[in-house]
């Protein structure tokens, strides 16, 4: 073992004085050491308050320190080394919040979706509102109707004609009454046609072949809107044609570009119709009749100098007999609107609206265009640039009907 070195002078008393004693000697400078108390404090044994030069220690040395620091420790003479002060447990961190679900979300706003559209569907249901397709189809009595009359015109080429050999209807006005009616449910062949002259298309009366007084559902047949006749009784519906006023005269008159050319001359027109006051106003002689062909014999018969009314009826005659009659402008700005007649029947006027409106709104509707190509636009040739009538469909303006969520106004 290395040679042990004390804290005293060498010969001096083996008692080691302790290192805090003023007695003790200052360390030799020359030697390297350290001191056994100052790692483990107060209280240690002197025997075991040596230096060890640590340059000459040896693995007996530090066996011989370990053995005696453990008898020590064994006998109480050495206090045990403080315990290691236990690592506290970090403080559990707040858990974090859970990822933002937007499938939940969506589920809930669907579900509240739903829920609103119960509660509307509820107060449509019990609080009422306006009337609903099946509820107009009840008040105006249509599916108590095995067939459906219609008063329409007969000698009108393009609007409104019967032949008589072939027992067959056409004429624009004639596919919108088809139009009608098949929104309201009835096949074609439960349609029934009947003509009429102008002053009963108020009154609703038709005749029949025989001649007999049938009254009818509607009346389509060229009739215009007017303030006067809605004053008079007249239930419209929505308008689905405009037109305007002009003038055919024979072959070889001499022209007419405005009312006051026909100054002083006979004029034929229907009668109760909206062409009869502004001939009054030109002061022309006025011959008033039920029915157009009459004024074309008339004018045949060279007895009037010329036939006024609506262009679109007009054009037909003039396509019909090109050669024989002439078509003038008279570049009047008053439209004639025609509408249709549904008498003492308003929940039929607001289920006719709803088919115009259909036709007007929905671009897959297409009924209205083909009635006007078929009938009026074909007349265009034979009549050249004289206006037959417009070729879009009026506006129609939405009918106040109730719709419940799973319905559609328009049968999307």
């Amino acid at each position: 073992m290395g040679e042990p070195v004390d804290g005293t002078s060498r010969g001096s008393d083996s008692s080691p004085l302790p290192p805090s004693s003023p007695a003790a000697p200052a360390a030799d400078p020359g030697r390297e050491g350290v001191r056994a108390g100052a790692s483990f404090g107060a209280g240690i044994p002197p025997q075991l308050r040596r230096v060890w030069k640590l340059r000459k220690r040896t693995l007996e040395d530090i066996a011989a320190r370990d053995i005696a620091v453990h008898e020590a420790v064994d006998e109480g003479r050495l206090p045990l080394p403080p315990e290691p002060e236990t690592l506290r447990e970090p403080e559990a961190l707040p858990e974090p919040p859970e990822r933002f679900n937007l499938a939940a979300l969506r589920l809930a706003g669907l579900g509240l979706a739903l829920v609103l559209a119960m509660g509307l569907t509820l107060v449509r249901l019990l609080v009422g509102g306006p009337p609903s397709i099946d509820e107009l189809r009840a008040q105006a009595g249509v599916d108590s109707w095995p067939v459906l009359d219609i008063g329409v015109k007969d000698d009108q080429y393009g609007t409104a004609y019967y032949d008589r050999e072939k027992k067959i209807w056409s004429g624009f006005d004639i596919d919108i009454a088809y139009m009608i009616a098949e929104d309201l449910g009835f096949r074609r062949d439960q349609v029934r046609f009947y003509g009429m002259e102008s002053e009963d298309r108020a009154r609703m009366q038709a005749n029949d072949v025989d001649g007999k007084r049938v009254p009818v559902k509607m009346v389509i047949a060229s009739y215009s809107i007017t303030a006067d006749r809605k004053a008079a009784g007249v239930t419209f519906s929505q308008e689905y044609l405009d037109t305007e006023q002009s003038v055919i005269t024979l072959k070889g008159h001499s022209s007419v570009s405005a009312l006051q050319d026909l100054t002083g001359q006979r004029v034929c027109t229907l009668s109760t119709s909206t062409s009869e006051s502004a001939l009054d106003k030109a002061n022309a002689k006025t011959f008033r009749k039920n029915r157009v062909s009459e004024c074309f014999t008339m004018l045949d018969n060279h007895e009037v100098d010329a036939v006024s009314t609506d262009a679109a009826i007009l054009a037909g005659w003039k396509a019909k007999f090109p050669e024989k009659y002439e078509h003038w402008d008279l570049g009047l700005d008053a439209i004639e609107r025609w509408g249709v007649n549904v008498g003492n029947n308003p929940a039929l006027k607001e289920l006719v609206d709803i088919t115009l409106y259909r036709s007007y709104a929905d671009p897959h509707d297409e009924r209205w265009e083909k009635a006007y190509q078929d009938n009026l636009q074909v007349e265009t040739a034979q009549n050249g640039k004289i206006p037959i009538a417009v070729a879009e469909q009026p506006r129609v303006t939405r009918p106040n009907v109730r719709e419940l969520p799973w319905e559609s106004l328009l049968n999307e």
